[in-house]
Formats: structure tokens, C-alpha cells, sequence
């Protein structure tokens, strides 16, 4: 892959004045983890000919960082199920001269003790393994794999300096004992944590608000066992900062707290399908497109940048303003990404 200098656009903006920074890729919509909050009990697997190459996605995010985008997250399913994704990451490097400033991966980190140090040299800023037990039936319980892989890959990651966020989703009457045991584990480990609250996302649409771990309730067990502090000043981050005992803890409240009047994220299935929220009912259909972007560079970057400018410009308010619509769609989370 080759990459040619040329003047950055603005960034693609929606009608509530949020610009947009970030852009998360899926590569595959296959995991090797059965996690009833993002997978469902039988998934239909896209094909492989559906997905589109590393080339495509590479034109793609060439694209969108001369329009804006300063952090490409690479998400799945789980990506490090998908071959060449390191070398995909290494290529993306090429994209820093026009303004690309981070790149991150999150993964359920049971591949990440194979991959931890080509992934350090391949150049990943950061990633984010998500882990929601620490207690090995419970993990079990809730993946249908084993802890073990997971915690290796984590060591792995921290001692090629591979900077590493764990973030952890809550539900009730399955996991949310394990609030403690998490603090207590990452605060042993040095590493960040993040509790997420159980969100409809599932593969099944089972979900119910009676699932729902909030912050509060996170809040309240944190302050029953340590002392805690809210951060003042807050990041663009989704996670409401906290520090527990002094250590780094973030929750991420989509249900009860919402973040949404920030958001400055746009997603990519592996498909093509593009979506301007996590739960945006309608995604927009650009795999022809981006497959195209390397032969018609003379003419497709701007109808393209047109389609994204309108679909981008109509995204809700947020999380709540779309669930008043009361309408569903099917993709879940092991497509998107999260």
C-alpha cells in the first residue's frame, strides 16, 4: 500500500455540533468467546467474500483521516482472529503524515500472549482486553473458555510495554459480584479498569433494564469496601473517571448516565456497513464504494464524502433519543464492535 500527500478536509460533523474523531474498524464478526451480551447462541458468520480486504479498509481509513479522524480503533468480533490484521496495523502507520494520531485495538485477549510483541512493533498505541471475571468458573460461566489464556496474554501485553486498559461488563445476577474482585485485581496489577454497563447489544435480544448493573449501584459496592474520589476534569473519554483507593477506575453509564452529548465516534462494520452510532437503527451500505476508492480517486472521494456528510449530519442526539423510537435492528455486538 501506497499513500500520496494531499490536503486534509474538515472533519464530518452532525447537527448537534459533534465532530468526528475516531473511527472504529471491524475486521471480523467471528470470536471464539460465546459472551451472551454480545454473541448469539447459533451467529450466522459473514462470508468471506462479504468482508472486505485489508486494502479496502486501508484506502477507506486514508480517506477518513484526511477528513478528520484522528484515532482508528480495530475491533471485531475478535480481530486477532483475522490474519494479517498486525501487518494491517504496521500499514496503518503510513497514515500519522495526515494526522492520525493513535491506534488502538480491543480484544478478548486470548490470542494476545501469541501477538503481544508483534503488536508493539507493528506500532498499536493501546488496547483494551476485555475481561468481566476474575474468578475462573465465573469466566467460564460467562465465555465458554478458559481464564488462563486471557490473564497470560494480559502479562504478555504489559511487559513488551504495551499500554493496556481492561474494561469489564456488569450484569446482574451473573457478574456483578466480581465489582470488587476486579478493583482488587487491577489495582494489584497496576492497569486500568472500566466497568460498562450491560447494554441492548446482545446477540439474542434478550436485554432487559432489569440486567442492568448501574453506575450507581457500582458506585455504592466501590465506596462500601474502598474510599473513592471523582475526577473534577474529564476526558472526551465515554468513562466517567473515578479513582478508588488512588487507583485509575472509569464506568462507562450509556442506560443510566449517558455520554452521548460528546460523541465524536463513526463505526465500520466489516462489511461496509457504516454506522454514525453504536445504535443507530440504519447503517449506510458502502462496500462498493470502498472497494472502489483505489480505482476512482479522481471522482469517488467526493460522492462518497457527500453520502457520509448527510448520514453523519442526521445522527440522534443519543442512546435515548433513539430507544424512544422503539425500533430494532439486528445487528448486535460481536458486528460492530462495540
Amino acid at each position: 500500500m501506497t499513500v500520496s500527500m494531499t490536503e486534509s478536509a474538515a472533519a464530518f460533523t452532525d447537527q448537534f455540533g459533534r465532530s468526528k474523531r475516531k473511527l472504529r474498524i471491524s475486521v471480523t464478526d467471528r470470536c471464539n468467546f460465546k459472551c451472551v451480551y454480545c454473541m448469539p447462541e447459533h451467529p450466522e458468520w459473514m462470508k468471506k467474500h462479504q468482508i472486505l480486504s485489508f486494502e479496502a479498509l486501508f484506502q477507506f481509513c486514508q480517506f477518513m483521516v484526511q477528513r478528520g479522524i484522528q484515532h482508528i480503533r480495530i475491533t471485531g468480533g475478535e480481530p486477532l482472529m483475522r490474519q494479517g490484521v498486525v501487518h494491517f496495523i504496521a500499514e496503518l502507520q503510513q497514515l500519522r503524515k495526515f494526522g492520525l494520531q493513535q491506534i488502538s485495538m480491543t480484544t478478548n485477549g486470548h490470542y494476545l500472549k501469541k501477538y503481544a510483541q508483534e503488536l508493539k512493533l507493528a506500532g498499536l498505541d493501546n488496547i483494551n482486553v476485555s475481561l468481566d471475571s476474575v474468578d475462573a468458573a465465573g469466566f467460564y460461566q460467562l465465555t465458554q473458555k478458559q481464564l488462563s489464556p486471557v490473564l497470560e496474554g494480559i502479562q504478555a501485553a504489559l511487559a513488551v510495554g504495551l499500554p493496556l486498559k481492561i474494561n469489564s461488563v456488569l450484569i446482574q445476577g451473573q457478574n456483578h459480584e466480581q465489582i470488587i474482585p476486579l478493583v482488587q485485581w487491577a489495582k494489584n496489577l497496576g492497569v486500568p479498569l472500566r466497568f460498562i454497563e450491560f447494554m441492548p447489544l446482545d446477540g439474542d435480544r434478550h436485554w432487559t433494564t432489569a440486567h442492568v448493573v448501574s453506575e450507581q449501584q457500582i458506585l455504592d459496592t466501590l465506596a462500601s469496601k474502598f474510599n473513592v474520589q471523582a475526577i473534577q476534569e474529564q476526558s472526551r473519554s465515554p468513562a466517567r473517571q473515578y479513582l478508588v483507593d488512588g487507583h485509575p477506575i472509569g464506568i462507562i453509564s450509556t442506560i443510566t448516565h449517558a455520554f452521548c452529548g460528546e460523541c465524536d465516534r463513526v463505526r465500520l462494520t466489516a462489511q461496509g456497513e457504516f454506522y454514525n452510532c453504536l445504535f443507530a437503527t440504519q447503517g449506510l451500505a458502502l462496500k462498493t464504494d470502498i472497494e472502489q476508492l483505489q480505482t476512482h480517486m479522481d471522482v469517488l472521494p467526493n460522492e462518497l464524502a457527500q453520502k457520509l456528510e448527510a448520514y453523519i449530519w442526521n445522527k440522534k442526539a443519543g442512546f435515548h433519543a433513539i430507544q424512544a423510537q422503539q425500533t430494532h435492528r439486528k445487528i448486535s455486538m460481536h458486528m460492530i464492535g462495540g
